[in-house]
């Protein structure tokens, strides 16, 4: 079976997106690109994220051959592989219809920097993408050319997407942006939110550079 590592890790977190309220029934997708053998593992269109098993998950090149499964790759699978051709450095794609980042898509309005979590998406904003239709090329272009430099983008009327170096990177800037959002919802429902500066967002994205635990090489490298 190809990428089977892959396609355990895609099943499991299928499961935690479901779980968590990323996404709601069978809607949101995810994806892991695999460039040293030019294949993208990807959730199977329509089918329940409880029910899902590695056998399920479908194997495809960058140009919609598919190379191993049986089910039918998700509706979104070009907009996946448009990320990875855009950004050599990804990975991971999560796209997820969670509620707060999709009302904010649905009112057409940024997710903006009311807190400093943002700034894990490698910007001080998360642009919306005007709307297009679900699974076709034109919502891919969208998504790729609104998304600009950062990590994530929200797609008009529909939900998020965003990109890194790994799966479980991917699934975490996805929640970070839900908790944001909801913030940015909240804020707005009982006043004006107050948006953090360029420079205080410049300060915070250059400290998000080194957050969290070091590398392996970087933790001899102190000693």
């Amino acid at each position: 079976m190809n990428l089977l590592r892959e396609r355990e890790q895609l099943t499991e977190y299928g499961k935690r997106m479901s779980r968590d309220g990323l996404s709601v029934g069978t809607s949101g997708n995810l994806s892991i690109y695999v460039p040293e053998a030019g294949l993208m593992a990807i959730t199977p269109s329509g089918l329940d994220y409880e029910a899902t098993t590695p056998a399920d998950i479908v194997v495809m090149d960058l140009d919609a051959h598919v190379v191993e499964g049986e089910r039918k790759p998700s509706s979104e699978w070009a907009m996946h592989t448009a990320f990875y051709r855009q950004y050599p450095a990804a990975r991971a794609v999560v796209h997820t219809h969670s509620i707060y980042c999709t009302v904010l898509a649905c009112l057409g309005k940024p997710l903006e920097a009311v807190h400093y979590a943002i700034a894990a998406a490698g910007a001080a904003r998360v642009p919306v993408a005007p709307y297009r239709l679900f699974g076709t090329p034109e919502l891919a272009e969208a998504a790729v050319e609104t998304c600009g430099e950062g990590k994530a983008v929200l797609l008009g009327n529909h939900g998020l997407v965003v990109w890194e170096s790994s799966l479980p990177k991917a699934f975490a800037l996805a929640r970070d942006l839900e908790f944001t959002a909801e913030l940015q919802w909240r804020a707005m429902a009982v006043g004006t939110p107050d948006i953090l500066t360029d420079g205080q967002m410049a300060e915070a994205l250059e400290r998000f550079k080194t957050y969290g635990q070091p590398k392996k090489q970087d933790a001899k490298n102190t000693n």
